[in-house]
This record gives C-alpha cells, sequence and structure tokens, in this order.
C-alpha cells in the first residue's frame, strides 16, 4: 500500500492504483470523458487533471494514468486545476457545441458558451471506441486517421470494414453519441464507419438479432457454453426460466416437498 494525501485526507491505496481510482475510493468524483474501468487509461480529454506536490514542486497531470507514489500530495479541485479544466471544457464545447454530455459538462463549470471559433463535430476522439475495438474484442476494425483537424476515427480506407463484428462495443462506450447502430432488412449498420454485417436469425424465434462473426467470437471464449449465444436475448430468458423451474421441482422432488402451482407435476 502506498500513503497519499487528496484534498488533505490521508488515504493508503494499492501500489497499481492511479490518482484517479484511488479519489473514486474515497469517493472524490473527477470528471472524465475518456475513461473506462475495462480499458487502458488514454488521458485524450484531459478532463481529469488534477494538482499534485512532491518534493516541494507542484505541476499538473492526468490523474488517470498518473500513479499514486509514497508521500504525494493531491488537489483535485484547487485553483489552477479550475482554471485548466474550464480551458479544456471549453475548447470542447468549441469542437461539439450540440454534444449533450459536453453542453452539460460545461454548464456545471459555468461555461454556457466558448470564445473560440465553433465546429460541427460530434466525436472528442476519447478513443474509446477504438481501445474497446483493440483490447477486449481483439477485432482492431477502427482506428485514428488522419492527423491535426482533420483527425477523426474510422474504417481502414473508410470502407466497411470485414474486422468488424458487429458487436456493438464501440457504440456502448462512446459518450456522444456519434456512433450508432441500426437492424435493416437483415442488416447490422454501424452508420459512422460504413459498415453493414449480415445478422443471424435465432434458431428458436427466427428473429435477427447477432451477426455471424459476432457469435464465433463469443463461441470461441464460452466453448461449449457458447452454444447459448446461438439464441437471442428473449429465448435466452425463456430458456434459462425453465432451466431454473426444472431445478426447482427436482429439488422439491428430492427433499420430498409437495409441489406448488403444478411446479413439478
Amino acid at each position: 500500500m502506498v500513503h497519499i494525501t487528496i484534498n488533505g485526507t490521508e488515504v493508503d491505496a494499492p501500489e497499481d492504483h492511479t490518482i484517479l481510482q484511488a479519489a473514486k475510493n474515497l469517493g472524490i468524483k473527477i470528471p472524465t470523458l475518456c475513461h473506462h474501468d475495462a480499458l487502458s487509461p488514454y488521458g485524450s480529454c484531459r478532463l481529469c487533471i488534477v494538482e499534485i506536490k512532491k518534493r516541494g514542486r507542484s505541476k499538473i497531470v492526468t490523474s488517470c494514468n498518473y500513479p499514486v507514489e509514497k508521500g504525494l500530495e493531491v488537489f483535485t479541485d484547487s485553483a489552477p486545476v479550475l482554471t485548466h479544466r474550464k480551458m479544456l471544457i471549453e475548447l470542447l464545447l468549441a469542437r461539439c457545441p450540440e454534444v449533450g454530455i459536453v453542453r452539460e459538462m460545461a454548464q456545471r463549470m459555468g461555461i454556457e458558451k466558448s470564445r473560440f471559433p465553433q465546429a460541427q463535430h460530434d466525436c472528442i476522439l476519447c478513443g474509446l471506441c477504438v481501445r474497446v475495438c483493440d483490447e477486449r474484442i481483439g477485432a482492431n476494425a477502427i482506428s485514428f486517421v488522419n492527423r491535426g483537424v482533420d483527425e477523426d476515427v474510422s474504417a481502414p480506407f473508410d470502407i466497411s470494414s470485414e474486422s468488424c463484428i458487429g458487436c456493438g462495443a464501440c457504440v456502448s462506450v462512446c459518450p456522444t453519441g456519434a456512433i450508432t447502430m441500426e437492424e435493416i432488412q437483415g442488416l447490422l449498420r454501424l452508420n459512422r464507419f460504413k459498415t453493414a454485417k449480415q445478422l443471424h436469425q435465432c434458431p428458436s424465434c427466427k428473429k435477427d438479432y447477432a451477426t455471424e462473426l459476432h457469435l464465433a467470437w463469443i463461441g470461441d471464449r464460452l466453448g461449449p457454453q457458447g452454444m447459448v449465444a446461438a439464441l437471442c436475448t428473449d429465448c435466452k430468458r425463456t430458456r434459462n426460466a425453465e432451466s431454473t423451474r426444472m431445478a426447482y421441482a427436482l429439488q422439491r422432488k428430492a427433499s420430498g416437498a409437495e409441489p406448488r402451482n403444478g411446479v413439478g407435476c
């Protein structure tokens, strides 16, 4: 354990923790748009900045990827931190003036309008979609493209990605709603990445619900249990309920108890 101080409160944190994790354990909220507990730290939005003091010197760092150190003093809402953080959210507001979560964070910080020239983007380049596709799915179907003001996230060559399995992980982690997914005529479409995948029918109810590549991905990781993935959510729920009912009936029968409401008859 490492002994540090956060906003005047002394705390012991595991050696492999970051400042953000240590603050979270204390119930101290630090704003962030590019962090996810299941993914590696990235530090692109910079909103999680804090002020640290060690060996008599202070500096501003991103808390999501700065490890705790013995004797470290951390200030999450000092004057320098708030000044820098307001500037950062103002820049994000200029880039994405119509994105709800950016507007909400700006308002909480007292920023109603950005003084900088406005663009009309819906992506803040947080990298969450790129990281989840790489680190958790292993597909590497999307990546950052271009540089400077033209930087964006896209599938290779800006065409339908053959590596995409249609799992929707990128949609689930996107904080701004820039990535959307819809089902149209048996196809699963990821509109931002110009990618469409054929959907697989549930063998029970014949409902289109997942791609063959996604089901194969699940099967590779779950083994024999992955066969259940061939069923849609509703059919899996029905199957699980039936299995629970039968297990309950067998348990009561083994104990000699009378069946309830016809269960076990």
